[in-house]
């Protein structure tokens, strides 16, 4: 085993990515590498479908321990399959002569089948895979279960429910829709309503916050072996509750939920957004707050979307995370930061 531990994050641009290494870098006896398609400060640019550049690239980094966030989109769910499982193959094929001691697969509870309609709730870790597939997340951890074996390395599968965070210019960030929508919604001069499915505003529903979800990784990566743990704040929330708060947070008042398809009503907003930046001095560009269809996809779940995080708990992980602060603590970030509109 190696006295100094280095990690290589894929998908290091990321919501969760970009958390993972900034908490990595606290902590002590880590080196940490980032890698992805763009690279960036300090980190490696590398294209995860060609197999020998990422061998290549890879080559002298040392890795003992890898954490696996990428992901590349596709218009169908069998489409995802092949390059992201590629993506995976052709990493650990790269790092498996090394020192590599311990794999980290990032997945969620599409596992469950929660992105195909209503589902077992509370999901526990043993629940995974029983749906039809294609589903890459299930190909990605059968092949890793293999290959850990003929390897003499371990892993883990970490599942959390939708992250919060606030990396910008990512499809999948939820508190950041939320924020947008509120700063336009204010500047309009319209109440805030819930854009989603009338049932979706009473399903019961939990989230992950980005800063707790790297703590669980590490944790289970450095404490475990060839486990999956669904990794969440803790507690449980109805958008019919939260909803009127956050839009307090905004000084906005409340009207009836009214399903309005944002990809749709939020395609003609750019030049309000650029006539905000220069009214408030925003930094952002709309491209780079835009996660409109990842706000669809969230607010159309009318059934209730959580997970047992018991497991974790006996196994040592105790930390969680509420909610609403959790809410309001990002939104206060996105002030600061300028990317929305301050008080």
């Amino acid at each position: 085993m190696s006295s100094t531990r280095v990690a290589l994050v894929a998908g290091a641009n990321g919501i969760i990515g970009r958390k993972l290494i900034s908490h990595l870098r606290t902590l002590d006896g880590w080196e940490v590498l980032g890698l992805s398609r763009r690279g960036g400060p300090g980190g490696l640019a590398v294209d995860l479908l060609d197999p020998a550049g990422t061998r290549a690239a890879l080559a002298g980094v040392g890795a003992t321990h890898l954490f696996y966030a990428a992901y590349q989109d596709r218009p169908t769910w069998a489409e995802l399959v092949p390059p992201n499982v590629a993506m995976l193959e052709n990493l650990v094929n790269g790092l498996d002569e090394g020192p590599l001691e311990h794999v980290s697969l990032m997945q969620g509870y599409k596992v469950y089948g929660a992105h195909l309609g209503p589902f077992k709730t509370p999901a526990r870790e043993a629940d995974a895979g029983q749906h039809m597939p294609p589903e890459f997340n299930v190909d990605q951890q059968k092949f890793l279960e293999r290959r850990a074996a003929a390897g003499g390395w371990s892993w883990s599968a970490i599942r959390p429910s939708v992250v919060g965070g606030t990396t910008l210019g990512n499809p999948m960030n939820l508190a950041l829709v939320i924020a947008v929508y509120a700063s336009i919604s204010k500047e309009l001069g319209l109440p805030l309503r819930f854009p989603g499915k009338p049932g979706a505003y009473d399903s019961l529903l939990e989230m992950t916050d980005a800063q707790l979800l790297a703590e669980g990784t590490v944790w289970a990566a450095t404490s475990s072996r060839d486990e999956a743990f669904n990794i969440a704040n803790g507690d449980l929330f109805r958008w019919r509750e939260l909803w009127p708060k956050l839009a307090a947070y905004f000084d906005l008042e409340v009207a009836p939920p009214l399903q309005l398809p944002l990809t749709t009503v939020m395609a003609d907003k750019e030049p309000l957004w650029t006539e905000m930046a220069a009214k408030h001095g925003l930094t952002a560009s709309y491209a780079d707050v835009s996660s409109w269809a990842f706000g669809d996809f969230v607010f159309s779940r009318d059934y209730d979307m959580f997970a047992d995080t018991s497991k974790s708990r006996r196994a040592g992980f105790h930390s969680y995370v509420d909610t609403e602060q959790m809410f309001y603590r990002l939104f206060d970030e996105f002030r600061r930061d300028k990317v929305i509109p301050g008080r």
